[in-house]
């Protein structure tokens, strides 16, 4: 099958779910009109509360939820083969992803910037508040550990991509103050950054060579390193670091994604992967896992968490919530479709793409997964005349962006989320944001420390894609929840609640058996998946008896 036809066909339906089925969710359900209060103008406070273009603010949002999830995913799941694996990137993402992170999005728009957790405690119950609070500290905990962890491996691996991530950093902050601070409109600043960052891609080997002692620095030291940054990036005002570098960074990365596209076109490489591969080596059964392993590439919680935690309280206009809540999943479901594109006829033959995918622990470790996107990702971009060297280096840097704002966003998504926990039980010291910010990170970096290398936090991994979905399931619950109360339909919101709670909810439960029955050798797997678990299931039963009765008892005006 030939890989460029089958992105066209993928972006082609990208295209008319934004065009159609986006435009029917803000007018018809969510109702979204250009002049309606928004709480980045409402409480602005310079800080968290900061009105943002909406081209500012969707490159902030995209490269946000784009880490390196929707790589690492659809890099696994395709040893069950290419069909299931796109198909469920494809129709995940229109009718699921994108749907849940813009309904996060606007029900946070209406709630005065509150978190979807905050949210919770309103329409359902002040004990689910708690609840879905410590789950998504949990999610978030394991995050910033492992991104820490993706991040100082691929700059062990490539250090020619050190010098352009930290050039990127001083060029946001410069752009930040100019814009924000002088007055100076965003067009020509960003566009001289841009052309600086490109730069220092082309030039990372070199730097890198000229100082060779950046390649000798350890995976654990620069786990601490991106720790401590995000630490301080979580608590500055977020015009100076966050949105600018965001910004930048979304440049970057649909220059990326163009470059992977045209490189394709170009190439027109067939995929030599199976369309399926129904029993792999020691792989889990592809249902329910394909829905668990393909997490942020087509419905992600993670996603309704920056909706919810930062995007909301800087979206200047309520109607640019479709936009970036739906256009910016349709980024991120490109970006998986690449990934799965890039692991698959990235490779120059069956027997190839067999010995990478001989069983699933040859293809599941971190190393693996991220090889099969670079080296792929390199060789589409190789078509385009790019030596296969510098190639990697740009898709290396890529892959950091992503992981890297994220892992920004999460350490200040972690810091809201440890106040409003502080605020409800009257623990008035973490409502300080260096106070709850220093918690954040410091959780973490303990995590990340538990074994040599900085790489505890891959202990507790193997959870995140249930965690994550869970959480995703619930998001779309409260929503429901919401608009039923509004007096607006639900099954929009209802029935990918259902598909993905029910499903993630039986693989969660088949995970925490298995664990539970190696368990000298995982007792924290098992006691920390039998704890979201529970977790989860009281809330997603409290939620639905809530939703059943009202439907049943009281019709609300219009329903």
């Amino acid at each position: 099958m030939n890989a460029a036809l089958l992105a066209i066909l993928v972006f082609a339906l990208f295209a008319v779910a934004y065009r159609f089925y986006s435009r029917f969710l803000a007018t018809r359900i969510f109702a979204l009109a250009d002049d309606e209060p928004v709480p980045s103008r409402e409480l602005e406070d310079g800080v968290d509360y900061v009105p943002a273009r909406k081209d500012v603010l969707w490159g902030h949002h995209f490269t946000s939820i784009a880490g390196a999830a929707p790589i690492v995913g659809p890099a696994i799941a395709v040893i069950w083969g290419w069909v299931p694996a796109l198909l469920w990137v494809a129709l995940g993402t229109v009718a699921m992803g994108a749907v849940h992170d813009f309904s996060a999005l606007v029900i946070s728009l209406r709630h005065k910037g509150r978190s979807i957790g905050e949210i919770a405690g309103q329409v359902i119950s002040p004990r689910v508040r708690t609840l879905f609070l410590l789950v998504v500290c949990f999610l978030i905990w394991v995050v910033l550990a492992v991104f820490a962890f993706i991040i100082g491996t691929l700059f062990v691996s490539n250090p020619g991509a050190i010098f352009p991530i930290n050039v990127q950093i001083v060029v946001a902050m410069l752009l930040g103050w100019l814009i924000y601070r002088r007055g100076v409109p965003i067009l020509i600043p960003s566009l001289i950054g841009y052309a600086v960052l490109l730069l220092a891609v082309f030039q990372g080997n070199a730097v890198a060579e000229a100082f060779p002692g950046l390649g000798e620095v350890s995976v654990g030291t620069w786990v601490i390193v991106l720790l401590v940054y995000s630490f301080v990036a979580s608590v500055l005002p977020v015009w100076l670091l966050l949105q600018p570098r965001d910004y930048l960074n979304a440049h970057q990365l649909i220059t990326g994604l163009v470059l992977l596209s045209l490189g394709l076109f170009v190439l027109q490489p067939e995929v030599v992967a199976p369309a399926f591969n129904a029993a792999p080596e020691g792989a889990p059964p592809m249902l329910p896992f394909l829905f668990i392993t393909i997490a942020c590439g087509a419905i992600s919680g993670f996603h309704g968490l920056v909706s919810s935690g930062t995007t909301s309280k800087q979206i200047s206009c309520a109607s640019d919530a479709r936009a970036i809540g739906y256009g910016g999943m349709l980024g991120e479901g490109s970006l998986g479709m690449l990934a799965v594109l890039a692991s698959t006829a990235g490779f120059a033959t069956f027997a190839d793409w067999s010995s990478h995918y001989a069983s699933w622990g040859a293809a599941g470790s971190l190393s693996a997964k991220l090889d099969a996107f670079v080296s792929g990702g390199a060789t589409f971009v190789a078509a385009l005349g790019v030596p296969l060297a510098t190639g990697k280096t740009l898709i290396a840097v890529m892959v950091i962006a992503f992981a890297a704002t994220s892992l920004d966003t999460g350490a200040r998504i972690q810091r809201l989320v440890i106040a409003e926990l502080a605020e409800a039980y009257g623990v008035k010291p973490l409502t300080n944001r260096l106070a709850a910010g220093a918690l954040g990170i410091g959780a973490a970096l303990i995590l990340a420390l538990t074994q040599a290398g900085g790489q505890g936090g891959l202990i507790l991994w193997p959870l995140f894609g249930t965690t994550n979905q869970l959480v995703a399931g619930v998001t779309l619950l409260v929503v429901s929840l919401w608009l039923q109360r509004q007096g607006r339909p639900i099954v929009y919101t209802l029935v990918p609640m259902l598909l993905v709670a029910s499903a993630t909810l039986f693989a969660m439960l088949g995970e925490v058996v298995g664990y539970f029955a190696a368990f000298e050798s995982k007792a924290m797997l098992a006691i920390m998946g039998a704890i979201v678990l529970a977790c989860d299931v009281w809330i997603l039963l409290e939620g639905l008896r809530l939703l059943w009765r009202e439907r049943t008892t009281v019709q609300p005006a219009g329903a």
